[in-house]
């Protein structure tokens, strides 16, 4: 079925998002949404070229405003301020919630029947602004993390074990960042459960590098941080829903009671249909495991209580 997918943000994550969708053909069309009007138009020209090299039906192609979002099966939010000198982790916080609150009204207004899938960071935290201010179901505001984060514990497996590469089904839960809760009880290579191919101290050492993956690239780099793997985990949930596959990934999302937890967000295994998330997996954790994800439920809490005290909110509650 022929879709149009809206891609906010046209910097390196946002256009290799673009880029990939267009390769795959998933969809007719792909409008790239930035602040400069000629990046992203010269963006969108060059993939619409690309994507004939590839013999592809998808066209890409430029926003002039909001309004060319409108029809959107899918809109993904990339845009958000990196981390600059001098500049607090709370000043990233509203800087990054003020960009994806713009957004999401725009959403609201001008693609009223789309999904959301944020990306913006501090992942969960944006996904929650997004909810709010679109004011969408639950099942149609995504944040994608958990996709990304078991592709670096899958990539860490096969570097300690040498073997395994594409067998490897890896699980995360919890919030994007050092608080993530990594699942080996859930997590195989080829069908076999890890524990049977690792001991606990290499499946610790495993869970503490993916923890740390994110910073890890960003140090190599010197300047900038990972997108290739990102934008792949993006496209790997925005084909879901476009395919209606119903596959089972990990995803940020509003919880409305699943693991005890009500109106914060945090990363859950989900069924995605066309629909958006189908259905909230709930499986059973060991008591450490229930802890860490209690930790970091409570660290996003702390970033959504942040905002709240700072007034970013008051409109959304004066309405």
């Amino acid at each position: 079925m022929a879709s149009k997918v809206t891609v906010i943000g046209t910097g390196n994550f946002g256009s290799t998002v673009a880029f990939i969708l267009a390769m795959r053909g998933s969809c007719h069309e792909v409008v790239l949404r930035g602040r400069n009007i000629n990046v992203a138009k010269g963006k969108a020209l060059d993939m619409s070229q690309a994507a004939n090299a590839a013999r592809e039906h998808t066209v890409v192609r430029a926003a002039e405003g909001p309004e060319d979002m409108a029809g959107s099966k899918v809109v993904v939010i990339t845009a958000g301020a990196p981390r600059t000198p001098g500049m607090s982790r709370d000043d990233l916080l509203t800087k990054n919630a003020e960009i994806v609150k713009k957004y999401a009204l725009e959403i609201k207004e001008y693609a009223p029947n789309s999904i959301v899938v944020v990306v913006s960071n501090p992942l969960d935290v944006m996904t929650y602004v997004a909810a709010k201010y679109t004011g969408f179901p639950r099942e149609r505001v995504l944040g994608m993390a958990g996709i990304l984060d078991a592709a670096r514990m899958a990539h860490f497996i096969y570097e300690k074990l040498g073997y395994g590469a594409g067998q490897i089904r890896a699980t995360v839960m919890g919030g994007h960042g050092d608080t993530m809760v990594p699942l080996p009880k859930f997590t195989t290579v080829a069908g076999v459960p890890i524990d049977d191919l690792l001991d606990s101290e290499e499946i610790g050492e495993i869970v503490k590098k993916t923890r740390e993956g994110g910073a890890q690239i960003v140090n190599l780099l010197g300047d900038g941080s990972a997108y290739y793997a990102p934008a792949k985990s993006t496209a790997v949930i925005v084909d879901a829903i476009l395919k209606d596959t119903n596959q089972i990934h990990s995803c940020a999302l509003m919880l409305e009671g699943e693991y005890g937890y009500k109106d914060i967000v945090s990363g859950v295994p989900v069924m995605i249909s066309e629909d958006g998330a189908e259905q909230v997996i709930e499986m059973t954790l060991k008591t450490l495991q229930k802890t860490r994800f209690k930790n970091s439920v409570a660290s996003v809490q702390e970033m959504v209580d942040a905002l709240y005290s700072n007034g970013f909110f008051d409109d959304l509650e004066e309405k």
